[in-house]
């Protein structure tokens, strides 16, 4: 096989592959950054404010954001970017304000077919920050329960990749180790071995994680799970038919004669040697993760609310499709499609690199 320089430079030719490539490391630095760079620091991206429900994307509204009651603590800075920071404030949407002698008179805003309420404010203002009024313009627009799409498609990009990295790594540690065992061992442990991946490859992926969810119960970890276990048996299937192929060759035989363990022999002399078909079927399981998370998500077996995903996001307005509110479910279908679409990209760009049939194995 190549070195990882060749390797890389026939990569880079496909100008396709390399751009799915960019697009997947732009969602890998906002599911990292995460809370750091959303528009609603709130842990789930939960905040609601219902009279802004439905607002089309690039609404501007003024906010009256008066501190809240309750203490709210403050969190570092690596607990805001994994977890979010509760609001100090409450939120009410206004038309227009005044202030007078430590009253704020506001005209509420309750929707764009009804009249703005007048109301009044009492503030404390000894205290500095008590209160404040901002204007926040949503770029994508608002959910049904006023809650900003951007930040929630934001975090559903750290869900989706999640489930996809966390169900890839469950599928590659048992598909490697039950194929590479039943490819190098052969006889009645393939026949054995075979025969349960045959079963599991007969049933459909979906129908497999959904029992397998039943199983475990509803949430994001089981998901992981779930995900991972129904994948591993292309990879197994994969790693055995690669393995056979590999034993044959004199090195393998001359390991054997220099009296190597078993062990060794797969782990350092037959598996680095198939790397290559490895990486493409980890990456080609990336998408189908994804798939899979947000179909499960779709149907209520995925994380649960007010987790945001982008399949649930997809189950709670698809009924908007046919109304004016269209790019409420369009928005998360194009995260899903555009996301899948760059991992199949990777996937043929490792293919093309990593051309077995074409290349001598690396001793």
């Amino acid at each position: 096989m190549t070195n990882g320089r060749s390797t890389w430079a026939l990569f880079k030719r496909n100008k396709f592959a390399v751009a799915g490539l960019a697009f997947i490391l732009l969602s890998v630095i906002i599911a990292l950054l995460g809370y750091l760079i959303m528009p609603d620091h709130t842990p789930q991206a939960n905040n609601m404010v219902i009279q802004l429900s439905l607002k089309k994307p690039g609404a501007t509204f003024q906010l009256l954001r008066i501190r809240k009651t309750e203490p709210v603590d403050t969190v570092n800075f690596i607990e805001k970017m994994l977890f979010g920071q509760p609001d100090f404030y409450n939120n009410t949407p206004i038309t227009s304000y005044s202030y007078n002698n430590g009253t704020v008179r506001v005209n509420e805003y309750l929707g764009d077919e009804d009249k703005p309420e007048a109301r009044l404010y009492k503030v404390n203002t000894n205290t500095a920050g008590y209160w404040e009024v901002t204007e926040k313009t949503y770029l994508l627009g608002t959910d049904v329960y006023g809650r900003d799409m951007l930040s929630r498609l934001m975090l559903g990009t750290r869900i989706s990749l999640a489930v996809g990295l966390i169900s890839v790594i469950i599928s590659l540690l048992l598909g490697v180790s039950i194929g590479a065992v039943a490819g190098y061992f052969g006889g009645k442990t393939d026949i054995a071995l075979s025969w349960v991946m045959n079963i599991l490859w007969s049933l459909p992926a979906l129908l497999l994680v959904i029992a397998i969810s039943f199983a475990l119960g509803k949430g994001l970890w089981q998901i992981f799970i779930a995900v991972g276990l129904s994948m591993w048996v292309e990879v197994a299937r994969l790693v055995r038919g690669q393995v056979m192929a590999v034993k044959q060759q004199e090195y393998i035989e001359a390991a054997r004669s220099l009296g190597y363990s078993n062990t060794r022999i797969i782990t350092k002399h037959i598996l680095p040697n198939i790397t290559g078909p490895i990486l493409v079927i980890a990456s080609s399981n990336f998408a189908a993760a994804i798939l899979l998370e947000s179909g499960l998500s779709f149907l209520g077996f995925g994380a649960q609310p007010p987790t945001p995903t982008w399949g649930s996001m997809i189950k709670e307005h698809y009924g908007y499709i046919v109304m004016d509110s269209a790019y409420l479910a369009i928005i998360p279908g194009l995260a899903i499609m555009l996301t899948v679409y760059a991992f199949n990209l990777v996937t043929v760009g490792l293919r093309d690199a990593f051309d077995i049939k074409s290349q001598s194995v690396r001793v």
